[in-house]
């Protein structure tokens, strides 16, 4: 018994590092689909040109190249980064790619009503975005976000080919190490399943918090 302790203890140390992975490359992410998704809006052509090259180049191609780039190829340039901050960089390149429609598309979806207030209101293009555009679409983007999120936590499985120790990497240790098959890969579905909750229920209370108050103002 205290064998398979010491087994589900190496599998929980594993979804240690999948919760960073999650947490960090959702971060990552976040910062890529506004940085792309408003480029795409912007009224200068490189801008756009660059945030579609960005989008449309991480959303061709496989996250498993993307992943051994960033651990493999990137050293040759002088660029060597840890497991993990490798397997952070490509998994939030590639959501980012995603994300970035979700904000794009929220963004146009604004009725025009909105925009013609600010113009009425005399605001500057940062803030009619700021106090204006973005709380709305913000709004919009929460449950796609939330999806993306859960996305990448089940796509971080892919970093246990670099060999870093995530749960994944841990229940193939295990699987190795025991024989069995049952125990590890049922264990890390049971995690993979509460972590992606912990993330629905939580996108779920924030967009109940941000609308609070607003079905009048929204309809």
């Amino acid at each position: 018994m205290g064998q398979w302790a010491g087994y589900l203890q190496l599998i929980l140390d594993g979804a240690i590092v999948t919760i960073q992975l999650t947490l960090m490359g959702s971060a990552l992410a976040l910062v890529m689909a506004f940085l792309a998704g408003l480029g795409r809006l912007s009224r200068y052509a490189p801008v756009r040109w660059l945030a579609t090259a960005y989008i449309e180049f991480f959303r061709g191609t496989s996250i498993f190249v993307q992943l051994f780039w960033a651990y493999f190829v990137l050293p040759l340039f002088g660029l060597s980064l840890t497991p993990l901050q490798a397997g952070v960089l490509a998994l939030g390149l590639n959501v980012g790619a995603y994300a970035a429609e979700v904000v794009r598309g929220a963004i146009k979806s604004i009725g025009k009503e909105q925009y013609e207030a600010c113009t009425a209101l005399n605001l500057n293009s940062w803030q009619k975005l700021r106090y204006i555009i973005l709380p709305q679409a913000f709004v919009l983007m929460l449950p796609t976000f939330g999806n993306n999120a859960i996305e990448l936590l089940k796509g971080s499985a892919v970093v246990s080919l670099i060999s870093l120790a995530d749960m994944t990497f841990q229940a193939q240790v295990v699987r190795a190490q025991t024989g069995s098959t049952l125990f590890p890969f049922l264990t890390i579905l049971v995690l993979y399943f509460a972590i992606a909750c912990v993330i629905s229920f939580a996108i779920r209370g924030l967009e109940r918090h941000l609308t609070r108050g607003l079905d009048g103002i929204r309809s």
